[in-house]
């Protein structure tokens, strides 16, 4: 077959090597006594642990191993495959060398049946996975033999090989269940470099280190990851002794900062923080009213005042420092303008300050989920924003059970965000097909020429026509926004010190269990 070597389709991430983090004086019911033991507090807790229904996609799952894993840099690197694949010339055919040897934690040997069995499942209609539009690339899978997979694509898709950082399924134990229901989603076997050992919901998850994991042992042994909702609850546990690391906001962070043993590590990211704009409000859905508020809002406020500077002003999901950002974009905080955009549309104010057009009051609600300080105060400031310039936002919080029935109306202030390409967050933000699917995009947000530039961009294999194509799709948005992006903001957390080789990565916007400086936790040593 004639071949051509992929390189890596990710964003260039700048990741800084910081002094590491080790176990805390144990309280009672938290960190472990044992050097070999970590407890992380982390924000959220996964609905599942199976790959086949959402589990670990863009990698780093603890348990799993997908073909490729990235490194520091979010370069991509060999996992479970030897190798970066083979790529067809016509950019269709992608060819994997697995490696062998391998096994999954319950002795079973993983093979090539492995991958196909998870894309296979992943890709089936009756197959519960929230992602599989992910893989709308993906025509066929095949085992050329034991050690060899062939992917075979519809149409040239240059980020493919970013999919394949996918956690790999063990086809003997997942295949023999009920993919949506059977014990897999809990009771996962997987090739990684940690085994689950209970998960007690809303409480932790417990994990120990597989000693014939594939990379080597890790030195940490025992890994607790204590689910914690409450950022202040978090922090307390923290100083208490009862958590080794936890992920915190930034001003909550800072007040670490001067305490012996501690360090405090900022992560750049393309985690996006956001206001929908539902369509489908009589409100929201007006275009000037929708133009007005993307300007009104005072991103670098937010980013001095609620992030105390860790982050950046955002003008979409992808950040300012890619180089998948349309230079240009940016939108100057201008009230002034806001208001006269508003005057021109028939948005006038009453005696009150609020606007109305033709009878109807310019005002909506937005939601904020419960306990989130980040979310609550960049959703305060939006709403604090809005009425500068007549616009009456109303500010809820609630559980996402609440949130989640009335986002085809109500505003949220909603987040996101992943570094390794622009369609990963563009696509299934802003594509029409997808508008009002779950969590993809929440505004309902339908604009044809924006469709169309986001299908050259995932369609093409050519990397200048997917810039031409990305860069149209952000300035279409500076003209009809359908959410106001607020900032991007850098995960903070605070870890005792102890271990060697901790860094970070830029980091997706899920973070906790998979990202974090923990993101190589199996590669960590014990400080001399």
């Amino acid at each position: 077959m004639t071949a051509r070597r992929i390189r890596t389709v990710a964003a260039a991430a700048v990741a800084a090597l910081v002094g590491a983090a080790g176990c805390s004086a144990p309280a009672d019911g938290g960190s472990g006594s044992e050097d070999t033991s970590y407890v992380v507090g982390i924000a959220n807790e996964p609905d599942t642990l199976s790959p086949l229904l959402g589990y670990g996609k863009d990698g780093n799952s603890k348990i799993f191993d997908g073909l490729l894993r990235h490194d520091t840099d979010l370069d991509l690197q060999p996992a479970l495959a030897t190798e970066l694949p083979e790529v067809g010339e016509d950019g269709l055919t992608y060819t994997y060398t697995l490696r062998e040897g391998v096994t999954f934690s319950d002795g079973k040997p993983f093979t090539a049946d492995d991958v196909v069995f998870t894309y296979e499942t992943i890709l089936d209609e009756s197959t519960n996975n929230p992602a599989r539009g992910e893989l709308d690339a993906l025509e066929s899978v095949r085992a050329e033999d034991d050690h060899t997979v062939v992917f075979r694509l519809k149409y040239p898709y240059a980020a493919f090989a970013e999919r394949t950082v996918l956690p790999i399924a063990s086809r003997a134990v997942a295949g023999e269940q009920d993919v949506n229901t059977g014990a897999y989603n809990t009771e996962p076997v997987g090739t990684g470099p940690y085994v689950l050992t209970s998960w007690s919901r809303g409480e932790k998850l417990s994990f120990r280190a597989n000693p014939d994991y594939w990379g080597g042992a890790p030195e940490v042994e025992k890994l607790t990851m204590a689910v914690i909702g409450d950022d202040d609850v978090r922090a307390t546990r923290l100083r208490s002794g009862d958590l080794d690391a936890a992920v915190l906001p930034p001003n909550l962070a800072k007040t670490f900062e001067d305490e012996d043993g501690k360090t405090v590590i900022s992560a750049a990211s393309a985690d996006f923080r956001g206001v929908t704009l539902p369509t489908e409000h009589e409100v929201t859905g007006d275009r000037a009213v929708r133009r007005a508020l993307d300007i009104a809002v005072n991103r670098q406020a937010m980013v001095d005042n609620i992030l105390d500077g860790a982050g950046q002003a955002a003008y979409g999901p992808v950040p300012t420092g890619s180089p998948w950002f349309a230079e240009g974009t940016e939108r100057k905080h201008d009230p002034d303008v806001a208001r006269k955009i508003l005057d021109d549309a028939g948005w006038k104010p009453g005696s009150d300050g609020t606007r109305a057009k033709d009878g109807l009051k310019a005002a909506f609600t937005l939601w904020y989920p419960a306990g989130d300080r980040l979310r609550q105060e960049h959703a305060l400031a939006f709403a604090g924003d809005a009425k500068e310039i007549g616009i009456d936002v109303t500010v809820e919080s609630g559980t996402w059970e609440v949130i989640e029935p009335a986002m085809k109306r109500d505003a949220v202030l909603a987040g996101g965000g992943n570094p390794a390409d622009p369609d990963f967050d563009l696509y299934t933000l802003l594509h029409s097909e997808l508008a009002g699917d779950g969590f993809h995009n929440m505004a309902r947000y339908d604009n044809p020429a924006v469709d169309e530039k986001l299908g050259e961009g995932r369609e093409s294999g050519d990397h200048d026509t997917r810039k031409t194509a990305y860069d149209a799709v952000q300035r279409e948005l500076q003209q009809d926004p359908g959410y106001v992006f607020l900032t991007h903001i850098d995960h903070v957390y605070v870890m005792s010190d102890g271990w060697t080789n901790v860094t970070t990565q830029v980091e997706p916007h899920d973070h906790g269990l998979g990202a974090g400086p923990w993101w190589n936790i199996e590669d960590w040593q014990r400080e001399k």
